[in-house]
């Protein structure tokens, strides 16, 4: 479980007049392994011991899991009288090699800088049109052949399956951790309650598809697909900017970057397609008070595409927890505080429809808004 020809190196780097390092486990429990390390020193034996986790279940799956865990213990030992002290939070690199990430104030992330803009563009244009254009199809078949590939990647862990269903309705971020975050008086808590048990109850639906794990994006909406402005439907030939159709054999796929992948690399295809096509009827609610015109065209069209590619035809049979949760998301004050108060109860009958329903009809999505 730890790397002792590291750790013994990382050691004598610490204390470079070790006469000898020794490292022995202790014990385990249920959720990790304990050593004790005796260092040898010209002034006698130092004595610490290491702690390390198992890395499934517990939501211990991913290393960022298991850091924080041992990043609080470094801040809250030292906080409670008579606690043990914490004393150094040590991470094994891709290397083999050990060293200290502990002592931080804050964290912060360095990435590229995406080039590009960003799909909720698109939405938004959606209401000036008249039907859905070339580049718009082909970008809604882009992106849908994209997810048909990330997803096609499979995974057996009921652990896994399991956590990213239960932290759609429970973790901070998502179903339940929204909810609080809404200003008082926006929805009752007895409806909040409502949809919180809902969910619940489709968590016991859900939880003999383990064989659906498969690898996701985590956090797929228009926020975080940003397509390359370069990108589009043109002629290869001539290199002009004609818009050609979709059917062309000289149809350049739109490119997109995405941001922001979220909550680990493992979870529910309806996790990813979800968290985009609730803008669709989002953004169709918000125009037009119903899922209406180019914004259901591309509804349909997603679904039949993705459909089409994956042969997930149990898909439908899945969305409706993860529906509530984004639906949560759009009709949040604090996210989106321009939504009239009559469209934001729309959205909230929309998931009580879906979560009612045994399977998402997208000929029923105007009658789950009534």
């Amino acid at each position: 479980m730890i790397n002792e020809k590291a750790l013994k190196a990382y050691l004598k780097k610490e204390f470079p007049d070790a006469l000898g390092v020794d490292i022995r486990k202790l014990g385990e429990g249920v959720q990790g392994a304990g050593f004790l390390i005796e260092v040898q020193t010209p002034e006698g034996i130092k004595s610490y011991v290491i702690k390390g986790l198992f890395p499934e279940g517990l939501e211990h799956d991913y290393p960022s899991d298991r850091a924080g865990v041992f990043l609080l213990d470094l801040d809250e030992f030292k906080n409670l009288p008579k606690h043990v002290k914490a004393l150094d939070v040590l991470a094994e690199m891709e290397n083999g090699s050990i060293r200290s990430i502990g002592g931080g104030r804050e964290y912060y992330l360095l990435m590229e800088r995406a080039e590009g803009r960003h799909y909720f563009h698109d939405l938004s244009a959606f209401a000036g049109k008249e039907r859905l254009e070339d580049i718009d199809i082909a970008k809604i078949k882009t992106m849908t052949s994209y997810l048909a590939e990330i997803h096609s990647v499979k995974k057996e862990s009921r652990h896994l399956y399991w956590r990213k269903i239960r932290d759609t309705i429970g973790h901070g971020e998502c179903l339940m951790g929204v909810f609080d975050a809404y200003p008082d008086g926006t929805i009752t808590y007895e409806e909040i309650a409502e949809i919180e048990k809902k969910c619940v109850d489709w968590r016991m639906k859900l939880k003999p598809k383990v064989k659906r794990l498969c690898r996701i994006h985590g956090d797929f909406h228009p926020g975080n697909i940003w397509f390359k402005e370069e990108s589009g439907v043109r002629s290869q030939e001539s290199g002009d900017a004609e818009l050609i159709t979709h059917n062309s054999k000289l149809l350049t796929p739109p490119d997109f970057v995405l941001l922001d992948r979220s909550r680990g690399p493992w979870g529910e295809a309806a996790d990813d397609v979800t968290a985009l096509t609730i803008n669709y009827i989002f953004f169709s609610i918000n125009h037009y008070g119903k899922v209406h015109g180019h914004y259901l065209e591309a509804l349909k069209l997603f679904y039949d595409d993705y459909i089409t590619e994956t042969g997930d035809t149990e898909i439908l049979k899945i969305v409706a927890p993860f529906y509530a949760f984004r639906g949560a998301v759009v009709a949040n004050p604090v996210f989106y505080p321009d939504v009239l108060a009559e469209n934001r109860r729309k959205i909230f009958n929309f998931v009580r429809g879906v979560l009612d329903d045994e399977s998402f009809k997208i000929e029923k999505v105007n009658e789950y808004l009534k």
